[in-house]
């Protein structure tokens, strides 16, 4: 078994209040619990938008400098995830292609080490 992420990615300026509607609620609950009757759903969780991120860097003088905002200035943020644990990389593939159809966004399946 290995345990995998499946990222979300929304646009910067995503507003899930414009861009998430009743279907789409729908769809996302019924990938959750198709992941949850399947075993395969260790973690899931949803993000605040980028904008409230705080990033952390360590200091040569040995302080932290923490900053208002993401580490990264992309177009694109991580919106929400799972954590899978699943046979393969195929199976978590075929769970990232169901969530990129539920949500209605770019998804990254990523193994964990």
């Amino acid at each position: 078994m290995m345990k995998c992420l499946v990222a979300i990615h929304h646009p910067d300026d995503y507003d899930p209040s414009i861009a998430e509607d009743e279907a789409m609620s729908r769809d996302i609950d019924a990938l959750n619990d198709e992941m949850e009757a399947a075993g395969v759903r260790i973690f899931v969780g949803g993000l605040h938008p980028a904008s409230s991120a705080k990033s952390l860097r360590a200091q040569p003088n040995g302080e932290v400098l923490i900053t208002d905002g993401p580490y990264l200035e992309t177009k694109e943020h991580v919106g929400g995830f799972w954590v899978l644990e699943t046979a393969d990389l195929d199976e978590a593939l075929a769970w990232g292609r169901k969530a990129a159809v539920a949500c209605r966004a770019p998804v990254e399946v990523r193994p964990f080490h």
